[in-house]
């Protein structure tokens, strides 16, 4: 029996007290069209810590607000995505690699 490998799975812990459902659907929604043949899944997860924002994929943080001391911006949130899930893709004109000519 062959085992059919799965893709990544990428979480959104979000603090609902804070208001924070629409930022995270939003960046939800930004991963999703980005990575669609990437990821396998994107949750939302509502956190029962206050003030907790956390982007995880798997079991290994990408972003903490409280680490950090703010949220990502969603340039740089595809590129931690892409360089953990996908190293080879090409983000366009997110890209932090890209050549650029003038």
């Amino acid at each position: 029996m062959t085992t059919i490998p799965t893709k990544p799975r990428l979480s959104i812990e979000y603090c609902p007290k804070c208001n924070w459902l629409m930022r995270s659907a939003w960046m939800a929604q930004e991963l999703l069209t980005t990575f669609e043949e990437d990821l396998g899944e994107v949750a939302l997860i509502p956190s029962e810590i206050a003030g907790r924002f956390t982007i995880m994929v798997e079991d290994e943080i990408l972003f903490d607000r409280k680490r950090e001391g703010r949220f990502p911006e969603i340039k740089e949130l595809k590129q931690l995505v892409r360089d953990k899930v996908c190293p080879e893709k090409s983000l366009g004109h997110s890209d932090k690699n890209q050549n650029q000519s003038k």
